[in-house]
């Protein structure tokens, strides 16, 4: 699935880069044809403006006429080898034709485009192809501004062709590598757009499995004991009552592993502002130190607190602060054996409040340090449901701090003990 969505995105993001070099490639192209049309056009010109300044005019009787004994082409001077002329020739201003070199011509002038692209049949050596474009010119020329005649000329636009020819296969081989290279880095990209996917499906999955499991063993063990109380004797009072505190112990285990899945459920990003109160973190963490949940808990440990004298004010929900702090003491309790430390310290720090909850207890291998804060996860299973609980307390802890825009982090190391650290930014 994930090979087939990169595929998918890798080839979305070709075809679309692709399209935007192929416009690209064609203005390119279309901008280097109309400058090689450019460059004929003003050649072209240029010639005919000579030719047409060797014509000489004389009046006769109240008429104009016209010499072409000394123009070249029209002529009697044999045209120059480089003057790559297909055909020369002199209409009258009426468009009748008077003189021409070259292919032979129409007797009238039939369009008076001043430039125009015609395709006719090769009649030129030095080209293979059984046709040839030529760009021709009609320049009205005038004496004293009386129209005395039309000159027309056209040369071959074999050049440009080939030119053009090269340029675009020039385009087309650069346009194919950046296709290439296109195709890779959109394979390349597109792993790296899958890679959170996949992390989360994969988090999804391992959620889905230990979420089914997680509420598989409970509704079994009430299964079991209601099939047993069902069986036991009608007067056999002490065993149906045995019986109904099991199964109202797991119930309630239930109840709190759904609220625990509601709650990461619905406390997605960051919390409103209308839930966020001026809460003093000392008086806070001091009510939460006098907690008979906490005084339970370490009962078996030398508890240690470390808060600053003057109070430190933070805008949040104190009920689930509360409860965050709560859960890295829980734990911090559960996995330090009896006689350990376990402290609790609050300071400030730059421009953010630190909350830290140290312990030397059996501490965390390096490699299960990555997932402590996934749902579930539980470094020794066994002696983890041993000591109760379902793996969720971490990942509640971060998701509150991180609701406040804050952050929780960890280092431990194996049989040294553990430090988490919450950071939240001073308003």
């Amino acid at each position: 699935m994930f090979n087939r969505s990169r595929r998918n995105l890798a080839c979305w993001f070709t075809l679309s880069m692709g399209s935007i070099l192929v416009v690209f490639a064609g203005i390119l192209y279309y901008q280097e044809a109309i400058e090689q049309l450019e460059v004929i056009d003003l050649l072209l010109y240029k010639k005919a403006r000579v030719i047409a300044g060797n014509v000489q005019y004389k009046m006769h009787q109240g008429q104009m006429r016209v010499f072409l004994r000394n123009v070249p082409l029209l002529g009697s001077n044999p045209p120059p080898p480089d003057s790559e002329i297909i055909y020369a020739r002199w209409y009258d201003a009426k468009g009748k034709l008077k003189q021409f070199f070259g292919v032979p011509p129409q007797e009238h002038l039939s369009k008076m485009f001043e430039f125009q692209t015609i395709k006719t049949t090769n009649y030129l050596s030095f080209s293979s192809s059984p046709v040839i474009w030529l760009r021709q010119i009609t320049l009205p020329v005038q004496y004293k501004g009386h129209l005395i005649g039309y000159l027309q000329m056209a040369m071959p636009m074999t050049r440009a062709q080939e030119s053009l020819s090269k340029f675009l296969l020039l385009l087309v081989l650069t346009v194919l590598m950046a296709l290439g290279v296109t195709s890779l880095t959109g394979w390349f990209l597109g792993g790296l757009a899958m890679q959170p996917i996949r992390y989360s499906y994969e988090q999804l999955q391992r959620f889905t499995a230990n979420a089914s499991h997680e509420l598989r063993a409970p509704l079994a063990a009430i299964l079991s004991n209601a099939q047993v109380g069902l069986l036991a004797n009608i007067d056999d009072a002490d065993s149906k009552h045995l019986r109904l505190e099991k199964i109202a112990e797991v119930a309630k285990s239930m109840n709190t592993l759904i609220g625990n899945l509601l709650f990461l459920a619905r406390q997605v990003g960051r919390l409103a502002p209308e839930s966020l109160h001026e809460t003093d973190l000392n008086d806070l963490l001091r009510e939460l130190i006098g907690s008979q949940t906490t005084r339970i808990a370490a009962q078996h440990l030398d508890f240690k607190s470390d808060l600053p004298e003057q109070p430190i004010v933070l805008k949040v929900d104190s009920e689930l602060l509360y409860q965050a702090v709560l859960n890295l003491l829980s734990n911090a309790c559960k996995y330090t054996p009896a006689g350990g430390l376990v402290n609790l310290r609050l300071f400030t720090e730059y421009h953010r409040v630190v909350i830290q909850v140290e312990d030397n207890g059996i501490g965390i291998p390096a490699a299960d340090l990555p997932h402590i804060f996934e749902r579930f996860y539980r470094v020794d299973k066994q002696r983890t449901r041993a000591a109760g609980g379902f793996g969720l307390g971490l990942a509640i802890a971060q998701q509150i701090i991180e609701a406040h825009g804050g952050h929780l982090s960890v280092k431990s190391e194996l049989r040294q003990g553990s430090l988490f650290q919450i950071e939240l930014p001073l308003n």
